[in-house]
């Protein structure tokens, strides 16, 4: 970069003489150099040493064999930042630093997001009531089902109770940190907003992932969860640790899949602007993850696997608790498919996001 200590630009005012500049060009060596390379007879620039090169016009900038070089041992500057060998930068402090601003601007997002809720608390208490009456609809079709028959495939009651629970859970979740944000992001795009999120200086996916934060969904995955404990005891279940952090690992891929999935169906808004129809669409499915998938067969169940994986993300992760899994296949399935989709997420959110043109051009 240019050196702020070169000689200053000087000029004559009226004068037709050209403007001349001075510049000085500062190089920092990561390794031996030869002198011929170096351009300093008789000597070599040890690793780590530095060159100047003073440059008298623009055009020399691209022809440094014009340059007047000298050899510097400026401990700062560009030394700052090498490791010890001084072949790599210490990228770690940067990275560390990096995470820890997105984490202090998570966390005030949160702030916002508890004052925004508790300014409405009627809103805020109406919505969790209907999400749990909607949770006990969900599971009074289980009684129904299962007073018709004694299993579904080689699911008994309580295990789909269980899957039920885990569907809940799993859905809350997701909807407690992305769906607020997934559905919000046409309306960003439709109205401008958009602009003031790319020129702020922090990662552009991140805001746009978890600007709002849905509490009330916390407390509705709660009932997902005691009713998971309630059926876990009625099938006489006893997970270990490692049962437990497996079921929540696998719980974390899910909605990592569905975040996925709901935001490129989000970023559709660059083309048509509006897409909340097709993202309110993919949320209806979540009514199949609370069915074995042992109830379904053919080009259904392939479907809803594979390329809409709604079936192993709460499935999958159950059969872990139930002990109803024999290989890790499946498990290995989920994971493989949600790195699938989270890479082609963040391609799909890079295509479509140069074609944001803003509202007013």
């Amino acid at each position: 970069s240019p050196n702020p200590l070169a000689r200053p630009i000087t000029s004559t005012e009226n004068s037709e003489e050209p403007i001349k500049i001075t510049m000085t060009i500062r190089i920092r060596t990561l390794v031996k150099v030869p002198p011929a390379a170096a351009g300093w007879p008789g000597r070599a620039l040890s690793r780590g040493q530095g060159l100047d090169l003073e440059c008298a016009d623009m055009s020399a900038l691209w022809n440094t064999a014009t340059c007047r070089r000298t050899p510097n041992r400026d401990p700062t500057g560009a030394r700052k930042g090498l490791k010890s060998s001084g072949r790599r930068r210490k990228l770690l402090p940067f990275v560390a630093m990096n995470v820890k601003r997105h984490l202090h601007l998570y966390a005030a997002l949160w702030k916002n997001s508890v004052a925004r809720e508790m300014s409405f608390k009627g809103n805020f208490i109406l919505w969790i009531l209907v999400e749990f009456l909607w949770f006990g609809l969900q599971l009074s079709f289980v009684s129904v089902v299962f007073s018709q028959t004694a299993a579904v495939g080689t699911w008994t009651k309580w295990q789909m109770v269980l899957l039920v629970g885990a569907s809940n859970f799993i859905q809350q979740l997701y909807q407690a940190f992305f769906l607020t944000n997934c559905t919000n992001l046409s309306e960003l795009v439709r109205t401008g907003k958009m602009d003031f999120l790319l020129l702020l200086p922090v990662n552009t996916r991140f805001l746009v992932s978890l600007r709002v934060v849905d509490l009330g969904a916390f407390v509705n995955a709660l009932f997902g969860l005691c009713v998971m404990i309630f059926a876990a005891a009625k099938l006489s279940l006893h997970p270990t640790a490692m049962q437990i952090a497996g079921f929540s690992a696998l719980c974390v891929v899910g909605i990592l899949i569905h975040y996925s999935l709901m935001f490129i169906l989000a970023t559709i808004c660059f083309w048509t602007v509006r897409a909340q129809g097709i993202v309110w669409g993919y949320y209806n499915l979540f009514n199949i993850a609370r069915m074995p998938d042992e109830a379904f067969r053919g080009a259904f169940k392939a479907v809803f696997t594979f390329a809409l994986p709604v079936l192993l993300v709460s499935n999958v992760p159950v059969r872990v608790l139930a002990h109803k899994i024999s290989s890790p296949a499946s498990w290995l399935l989920l994971i493989g498919v949600g790195l699938a989709w989270a890479v082609i997420s963040e391609w799909f959110w890079r295509v479509s996001v140069r074609r944001y043109t803003s509202a007013s051009s």
